[in-house]
Order: structure tokens, then sequence, then C-alpha cells
């Protein structure tokens, strides 16, 4: 943490200690959504000063948002406020940035803590947007919620990456699972025990010399010039002379060629990401 976010820090656990019972705060629980937000405002005593409040995602609905909670603390005379999210997706980190830009205390209400304390405030299983807000805006006032981190740019972008490069490894691995399980065991079982000694050369295989019948009808060298220098190579193609798989058919060297190309255009993204 550097200085900024050790002074939030601390300015979090201080609002911690006094939010119970506390006669200054504004409350303001909001249920998040794609396009519109619902907001309750109220205070730790449980008192409901406005029930709903219903703005878009956008910077107008925020400053409808800020207009609402400057009227409501001169109306009832209350000097701080703090603004209360249950993280959903992505949709609620536009609105935490800017509340977080224009200095507001910001917090995280825990999902599981969100359902568990549903049916404790009307007795009810019930599950609405109005509700919902409320519910975050109660358990705030209990104390319940968690430390809003607003990392810098840097730490990010480097989250973004770390992020991205997770997937492209998921995708890349569901792309080489395809090929030996899919491509492999139906028309060239034979490669797969040696698929994990050079990938390279074997997706060059797959990519130009699936069926092994094109390999058996080459000679070794060209084979050998096609598919790049390998020590084991010999022994796919002597493999290739004698395989045993499926009769092959155009429509899978096309497989091929697109699963190839899938998988070499992921690991050109991950490069590129790390």
């Amino acid at each position: 943490m550097n200085n900024q976010e050790c002074i939030k820090h601390e300015r979090f656990c201080q609002f911690r200690r006094e939010i119970r019972g506390s006669k200054e705060h504004l409350i303001v629980g909001i249920d998040i959504a794609k396009d519109k937000h619902y907001a309750f405002f109220g205070t730790s005593t449980g008192k409901t000063l406005f029930k709903r409040l219903i703005f878009d995602n956008n910077l107008e609905g925020y400053k409808k948002l800020l207009v609402r909670v400057d009227a409501i603390k001169v109306q009832h005379c209350l000097s701080k406020v703090v603004f209360g999210l249950e993280p959903t997706g992505n949709y609620h980190k536009p609105l935490g940035a800017y509340l977080d830009r224009c200095d507001f205390m910001v917090v995280l209400v825990s999902g599981v803590a969100v359902k568990r304390n549903r049916e404790l405030l009307d007795g009810r299983w019930d599950k609405h947007d109005t509700k919902c807000a409320a519910n975050i805006a109660d358990l705030i006032s209990q104390g319940k919620c968690l430390f809003y981190d607003s990392p810098s740019k840097e730490i990010i972008d480097l989250r973004n990456l770390l992020s991205l490069r997770k997937r492209l490894k998921k995708e890349e691995h569901s792309l080489r699972m395809r090929i030996r399980n899919n491509l492999l065991a139906k028309y060239f079982p034979e490669l797969d025990k040696f698929y994990g000694q050079c990938e390279s050369e074997n997706l060059a295989i797959v990519r130009w010399c699936l069926d092994p019948k094109i390999i058996a009808d080459m000679e070794f060298d060209q084979f050998f010039k096609m598919v790049t220098i390998c020590y084991f190579l010999r022994n796919e193609w002597v493999f290739a002379t004698t395989e045993n798989g499926a009769m092959t058919c155009p429509r899978i060297f096309i497989k091929g060629f697109q699963i190839f190309d899938q998988f070499c255009s992921k690991r050109v993204q991950m490069d590129v990401a790390y």
C-alpha cells in the first residue's frame, strides 16, 4: 500500500468503529445492475430517509445520486456519507471509481452476507431491488462491510494482464485437448505418445499431414524438412507407414487447419500479454 491507500484504510477502520449508533452518518446502500442502479438512504439507527432512487449507470446518473445525497444531508443535518456496493461482475466498478475520485467513503458488502441477512430484514424470503439496497445499508450500519481497494493504474494494468493470460492459458489447454482427444485419437493415435516431447513439430504434423498416408508416401528426408528437425521424427514416420487410425476426409484437414491456427493465435496473444 502507498501512503494514500494507508490513509484510506485508516479511515475505513475508524468508520467501522464509529458507525454503530452514529447520528451523523448517511448510509447509501446501492443495488448494482447493468443499466440502472437502485439506492436506499438510511441511518445507522435503522431509520429510512429515502426508500428508493433509481439512477442510470452513467455520469448523469451518478450526478443525480449526489444531488439527492446533498439534499438529504441538509434536510436531516447529517455531516458524513458512506456508499455501500455489492460487487456484481464489473458493473459496480465505474460507480465505485467515480465515488472514490470524488473522495467519498466507499465500502463493499459480501454477497454471502447479503444473502444471509436478507430474510432477517422482514422475515420474508423474497428478493427485489429495493430490498437488496436496504439490505446492503443494514449490513453497513452493523459495520459488516469490506474495504474498497482502489489500486494504482499500474497495479490495475498488471491484474488485467494476468487475468488475460490466465484466460488464454485455459483456451490454449482446451485447444490442445481438442487436438489430442479429437483429432489424434481418431486419425493418428500413434502420434499421441510423442506429443509432449516436442509440441511444435507435432503441431506442424497436425497442420500439414494429419493423414498418416501422406507421411507414408513421403521419403523421410522430405518429411524431416517439412515439420522441423527433431530426433524422434523417424519413429513417427515409421508409425505412419503402419497406422491404424480411422479413414480421413478433406473436412478433417480443414478442421485440423482451424484448430492449429487457433492454437497458434492463442500462443501469440499469451506472448504479448506476458
